[in-house]
């Protein structure tokens, strides 16, 4: 397989760079970006919105026609592999080989298994050259992960699950309960980490904590990037008693945006006066009166058409999503403060984060400057979303 030029490298990241820009703007469906160009001159690029029907390659094609050029011939850089089915819309590559172009650079395939190659297949019988970026590729690793939850949720029937947590240089989680309230919260890291976990919860479709951690710090669980979303974040709760405060910031915020999860046997007037508050109640067959079935959770979340979900959450739901194996990604921020052996744990039953972090792959670091310190945040994968469920 060629190497990419120096072009082909220049349109692939910008068509990378519209699919960041639309990354909450897609899902369900996938994050895609598409360039249209010939030689070092773009002549059309778009992206997917899944509110404006168009497939990323359809919207470039119309940027293309848009300003007045000619496409026959053209390269088309596109970070997914263009349909050849019919859903929403008809398919992208007959679309690209009515166009007339010429040739066209494929970031990744398609990870469903079903459909995987179609399209690449269907442009090259067409006499379409496709030059398919080699997977170890950088470029390629990045349309992966813009799509982890598309790839993932595709395959296996629920959302994807990255769990995120601040914590001490001792990997604790926050300071004994006796030592911080909701009116004082205790801040591990700085401003710079903090807003990255913002444009993390930007990323996801739903956000998830428990109740202690409601009942403890009183958190509003929303995304204050200021970017445009085509769906709230959906702030969900696990709250298998019904002990919400009624008066809590969740609650007094909520706008069709708030689901609790509780066990069947909650209260039938807790659920009513929360549900009168505009407050969504789902009870779960199956776990206990403390303890609520994740996998059942997952499964309802997914069957509204959600595909990553976020746990920001305490020590007691950190251990049990670990424990159940349903965290698919982690992001540890760290910061240099040592909270000491009385302070609570990242995850219970679960141990260190250090020796957790041994078990992740694709591992990457990030530093953030706080004060005269300065944060690291580790990401990595406990579950390949990419890897075909075949």
């Amino acid at each position: 397989m060629p190497q990419l030029s120096h072009d082909d490298e220049l349109h692939l990241r910008r068509a990378l760079t519209l699919a960041r820009d639309a990354a909450a703007l897609a899902p369900p469906n996938p994050t895609v970006g598409c360039v249209v160009a010939r030689g070092d001159t773009v002549l059309g690029e778009g992206a997917h919105l899944y509110d404006a029907r168009d497939h990323a390659e359809i919207a470039a094609l119309k940027s293309v026609a848009a300003h007045g050029h000619d496409v026959r011939g053209a390269t088309v850089y596109v970070t997914l592999e263009p349909c050849a089915h019919h859903g929403r819309t008809g398919p992208c590559a007959d679309a690209l080989i009515a166009a007339g172009i010429a040739r066209c650079v494929v970031a990744t395939v398609d990870p469903n298994s079903q459909v995987r190659g179609s399209g690449i297949a269907r442009l090259r019988d067409a006499g379409v050259e496709v030059h398919i970026v080699a997977t170890e590729d950088a470029l390629a690793r990045e349309a992966q992960r813009l799509n982890d939850a598309f790839a993932f949720s595709i395959q296996y029937g629920r959302p994807f699950v990255t769990l995120k947590a601040a914590l001490s240089v001792d990997g604790k989680l926050a300071p004994a309960p006796t030592q911080r309230t909701a009116a004082a919260p205790h801040w591990l890291t700085g401003e710079a980490a903090r807003a990255d976990v913002q444009r993390l919860r930007h990323s996801a479709d739903a956000i998830l904590t428990g109740i202690g951690t409601i009942l403890a710090d009183d958190p509003l669980l929303t995304d204050r990037t200021g970017l445009s979303r085509r769906r709230p974040l959906l702030r969900i709760v696990l709250d298998s008693r019904l002990r919400m405060p009624l008066d809590s910031r969740l609650v007094k915020s909520a706008e069709d945006d708030v689901l609790l999860f509780c066990h069947e046997t909650a209260p039938a007037h807790r659920i009513q006066g929360l549900s009168e508050l505009g407050i969504e109640v789902v009870p779960l067959e199956g776990g206990d009166a403390r303890r609520l079935d994740l996998r059942a959770a997952l499964v309802e979340v997914r069957s509204r058409n959600l595909i990553s979900l976020l746990v920001e959450a305490g020590s007691t739901v950190n251990g049990s999503f670990l424990a159940a194996g349903l965290v698919d990604r982690l992001v540890l921020y760290y910061s240099e403060i040592e909270l000491g052996g009385d302070a609570l744990p990242f995850a219970a039953g679960i141990g260190s984060p250090y020796v957790l972090q041994q078990q992740l792959h694709r591992i990457k670091r990030q530093t953030f400057p706080n004060n005269a310190a300065e944060d690291v945040r580790i990401s990595g994968y406990l579950r390949d979303p990419w890897a075909l469920n075949l």
